[in-house]
């Protein structure tokens, strides 16, 4: 009646209750594809909440979509990235064998390691975590306050690279950005003006600049000779947009790095930075969390399970359903094709087509 517990295993059954807890609270960051020859995506890397980063493989992930029943799929490579959750992760370098994998997180770290050698590992997976020591590793600095005592480390929220000068960005926790010195883990400037802490940040290396989005409500470009911001994106103070004030939670460039793209509570704004004008703005059904430029289009991402695509002018042109109920990340492919990663754990593999090509559940190692 009550059936035979002769061979109960009590361990076990705790540690799957708290494998589910854990797939169930596990939040995907970040989603970026590496580096590589191949003009097919089959490599995709994810940041998670539980501080780790993993590199999965299309090609070994069931087809279809599904936000209920996605396969748990285990990681073909694995590394213990941060004490806390990682936010972002990003590829420094274009060619597979010179390419770092850099990503930064909550403990106020940036690091980075050699992509080739984190691909080309023979530790089995579950081994895997700390078996590659990091060749980049910096922490962010603490301020003294009164009698000296020191802050805590601020967290990196997001990251930027500029190759061609040898620098990483980061946008921090201090309402600060900081620019690194790849070759010397040290911090070349600080760029300071922001009235709270920092969501996002994106290199514009063509006019060697960068722009930040803050708590604030706030947007802003630096010039990075002089460390100086050279101008604030404050909708707030445009009466043409008033009510719409909000964190910016993300930025993004196109190719050409004329247009930059904002995300602000529930709306999207496109601006010509050539111009300094903004050019339109919609208005969403829930907050945006993640924006990027797919060509002439934009993609958006937020608390709500669809990705959005708008023109410049602010029509939508698709929306397409997504398995995480609220996604943090939306990445293409040049190939076209598109991830997105969000709350449970659940990553969107979408074509370059609008269908869907995948959908699973990362697996904790």
């Amino acid at each position: 009646m009550f059936g035979d517990a002769t061979n109960w295993n009590e361990d076990a059954y705790k540690e799957s209750i708290l494998k589910d807890r854990e797939i169930q609270t596990l939040t995907v960051f970040r989603t970026a594809w590496p580096p590589s020859s191949n003009p097919n995506p089959d490599t995709i890397i994810l940041a998670s909440s539980d501080g780790s980063l993993t590199s999965y493989s299309i090609s070994e992930i069931p087809l279809g979509f599904s936000d209920s029943r996605a396969p748990q799929v285990k990681p073909n490579a694995f590394l213990q990235g941060h004490d806390g959750p990682a936010y972002d992760v990003k590829f420094y370098g274009n060619a597979e064998e010179d390419a770092l994998l850099l990503s930064c997180g909550d403990d106020g770290r940036i690091r980075g390691w050699r992509w080739e050698e984190f691909m080309q590992s023979q530790v089995p997976v579950a081994l895997q975590g700390n078996h590659i020591e990091p060749i980049v590793d910096m922490v962010n600095p603490q301020h003294k306050g009164p009698w000296g005592a020191l802050s805590p480390i601020p967290e990196n929220n997001a990251i930027a690279v500029d190759t061609q000068r040898g620098s990483i960005f980061s946008a921090a926790g201090d309402s600060c950005a900081y620019c690194w010195d790849v070759e010397t883990c040290k911090i070349k400037m600080c760029f300071k003006g922001h009235l709270d802490y920092l969501y996002c940040i994106v290199a514009r290396n063509s006019a060697n600049q960068i722009i930040t989005g803050s708590e604030d409500g706030s947007a802003r470009l630096w010039d990075c000779r002089s460390g100086k911001c050279i101008r604030v994106i404050d909708s707030v103070k445009d009466e043409k947009f008033k009510g719409f004030s909000s964190s910016v939670s993300c930025v993004a460039l196109d190719a050409s790095e004329s247009w930059l793209a904002c995300g602000s509570g529930r709306s999207l704004s496109v601006w010509n930075l050539p111009a300094s004008e903004c050019v339109s703005r919609m208005c969403t059904r829930a907050s945006i969390q993640d924006v990027i430029f797919s060509d002439n289009q934009i993609l958006a991402v937020g608390a709500e399970p669809v990705m959005s695509r708008f023109d410049i002018n602010g029509a939508v042109l698709s929306q397409i359903p997504s398995a995480p109920q609220s996604a943090f990340s939306v990445s293409v492919h040049p190939s076209g094709v598109t991830a997105v990663g969000g709350y449970e754990g659940l990553v969107d593999i979408i074509s370059q087509f609008g269908s869907h090509y995948c959908t699973f559940h990362c697996q904790c190692v």
